[in-house]
């Protein structure tokens, strides 16, 4: 069967959606070397050019969101639909899938309908507490639908959800470094308390503020402090530095292409509450604040943030009142290690483990037609 194993997955639009979509093409490749795998995404977006990076195909549709703002300029979004559905029927056809996997993100709409409509199996995997609207609409024809939240149901007919979790970076988890070769690596004092702070690979404004704002508490704290900017607020944070005396316990930098290493290097990470971030802190036991962006749609950070905050598994620092407490909250827990003990121990009984092979395993069992 390997020769005829036909795997499309689609969606993206965020790292939130390529990472866990790259991850399952993986574990299928690692289970099924001779699989071929196709990715469907919109023209544009981030995934048309990690895709292929990674090494898989990709084709892209000429899809996007409705703007909700500007009611008059949907009638060019439905063209688009229109036109990505026609476009995902010709790619269907030639391609002759045995399984669709939409990850989240426009382009699955319309590939997993196509799909669907064809007598495709389809799997969907949520990676959020508040389930996306593409997926919500996509599950009545789903056989499967692979989530990392308990109490899913309220989106989704209970009978298909798995619970699979949502699959990492692998070099999150692989890393061998020791904590203080870890801070070697970034040039950091070995023996210091260390917090990451992460936006994104874009940034984030509010964490990035919380910063400038209380750069004299950076000093005083004796703590160290590994920082991405992003690349789109970096340029403009370097000269604001610049007017400030060399800080050497803050090592900033745009982006951090080795996370496990940085992780590893932390005592405390402060983050967005994407639901794959989240995902890796509960797999290696990471303490967090979490701030989550209010510019989502339907506040699903927050959602994201609170299933953990519930439970005692992570803080919560509402965006509005980062820039005024974050640094100094931070701070006060990093130095208290019965609270870091706690937030590790907590949110390590969250993790799931293996949830790319646990998905993979239910792809390739539908595209052989054994039982999922």
């Amino acid at each position: 069967m390997d020769n005829e194993l036909r795997i499309i997955i689609s969606g993206g639009g965020t790292g939130g959606h390529i990472f866990p979509a790259i991850s399952i093409a993986n574990a299928i490749k690692a289970k099924r070397p001779n699989a071929k795998i196709l990715f469907v995404g919109a023209l544009g977006r981030m995934e048309m050019t990690r895709v292929p990076a990674a090494g898989y195909e990709i084709k892209g549709l000429p899809i996007c969101g409705f703007d909700r703002k500007h009611l008059l300029k949907n009638f060019v979004v439905l063209c688009k639909i229109l036109r990505s559905e026609h476009l995902a029927k010709k790619i269907v056809r030639s391609f002759k899938p045995m399984v669709a996997v939409g990850v989240g993100g426009y382009a699955s709409g319309p590939t997993l309908n196509v799909c669907a409509s064809e007598g495709i199996p389809c799997v969907i995997q949520e990676q959020n507490s508040y389930a996306g609207v593409t997926n919500k609409m996509l599950a009545k024809k789903a056989t499967k639908i692979c989530v990392a939240y308990e109490g899913m149901e309220r989106f989704f007919p209970k009978d298909k959800i798995v619970m699979t979790g949502n699959p990492v970076r692998q070099n999150v988890l692989s890393t061998s470094l020791t904590k203080e070769e870890a801070r070697k690596t970034f040039g950091l004092d070995p023996n210091k308390k260390t917090i990451l702070l992460v936006g994104g690979s874009l940034g984030a404004r509010t964490i990035n503020d919380s910063v400038l704002q209380h750069l004299n508490l950076v000093e005083e704290s004796g703590v160290q402090f590994i920082w991405q900017t992003g690349k789109f607020y970096n340029a403009a944070i370097m000269e604001q530095l610049g007017q400030h005396k060399t800080l050497p316990m803050l090592k900033i930098t745009d982006f951090i292409s080795d996370m496990g290493a940085a992780y590893k290097a932390a005592d405390l990470v402060i983050s967005r509450a994407g639901a794959s971030s989240i995902s890796e802190f509960c797999l290696i036991g990471k303490p967090v604040i979490l701030v989550p962006s209010p510019n989502v749609a339907e506040d699903h950070q927050t959602k994201n943030a609170m299933a953990l905050v519930n439970k005692d598994a992570a803080v919560y620092v509402k965006d509005a009142d980062a820039p005024s407490t974050l640094l100094r909250r931070a701070i006060e827990i990093v130095n208290d290690d019965a609270k870091l003990q706690s937030l590790s121990k907590n949110i390590s009984a969250l993790g799931l483990k293996d949830s790319a092979n646990n998905i993979a395993e239910i792809v390739i069992k539908l595209a052989t037609s054994e039982k999922a």
